[in-house]
């Protein structure tokens, strides 16, 4: 299928994982697709030379450089934010200064990069901001952090929702739970307790968690807005 033919996508932090995922799927479905990376050079220039996209190379914690990046492609019509940092451990002992550039990363970024690119994007357009179910549940200890990060997404996409809907601009957060990633490897030492959360017990893969993507930035997903999709396997329910 080339139902997104014509249509300009920028991914934020799509040299791997779920974001090389996204990058593979939206350019099949016949976008022309930029990506950012920040360290992962390499991994970045393999993977659009395989499906032919561009690659920027943008630190997803300064602004500056994401608005640059943004202003750069000119009328967009879809965003999709997947760059994000995970910091967990206890909340004495956590490095403020690491925190704050998850914050950074996880809740500034996203939030500027969508009002960036709702500035210049097309009529209809499509906003996608990567969450996690940790926005929803926070079953251990250690990851208040993070899901403070993740639960100010779901915030920041009901009310950008309402600011770009006249427009016809949706927007709206995925939330995996585990997912099969360098992050997260599906045979890490946290396997057995992540599945335990969970009535189907096994991590996503990226591929799975791009389709919902897909889904949210194409013709038939005009009408969803303000949401937060969750696929993560039962962890939350």
């Amino acid at each position: 299928m080339a139902h997104l033919t014509g249509k300009k996508a920028l991914i934020l932090g799509g040299s791997r994982g779920i974001g090389a995922a996204i990058v593979e799927r939206l350019a099949a479905d016949g976008a022309a697709v930029t990506l950012t990376y920040g360290s992962s050079q390499d991994a970045a220039e393999a993977l659009a030379e395989k499906v032919g996209a561009a690659t920027v190379q943008a630190d997803s914690a300064d602004r500056n450089a994401v608005a640059q990046v943004i202003a750069s492609q000119g009328a967009l019509d879809i965003l999709v934010v997947n760059a994000g940092v995970l910091v967990m451990g206890p909340a004495l002992e956590l490095n403020p200064d690491d925190v704050d550039r998850m914050i950074d990363v996880n809740v500034r970024g996203p939030y500027h990069a969508a009002v960036d690119a709702a500035r210049q994007m097309n009529e209809g357009g499509r906003i996608v901001i990567i969450g996690s179910v940790n926005g929803d549940r926070m079953p251990f200890a250690g990851g208040a952090a993070y899901g403070m990060t993740k639960s100010a997404v779901q915030g920041m996409v009901r009310g950008l929702a309402r600011d770009f809907g006249d427009r016809g601009i949706t927007v709206n957060s995925v939330q995996p739970g585990p997912v099969n990633t360098d992050m997260n490897p599906e045979g890490g030492p946290m396997k057995d307790m992540m599945h335990s959360f969970m009535a189907i017990k096994r991590h996503a893969q990226p591929e799975e968690i791009a389709g919902m993507v897909a889904y949210l930035v194409g013709p038939e997903a005009s009408i969803v807005t303000g949401a937060q999709h969750t696929i993560d396997g039962g962890f939350g329910a």
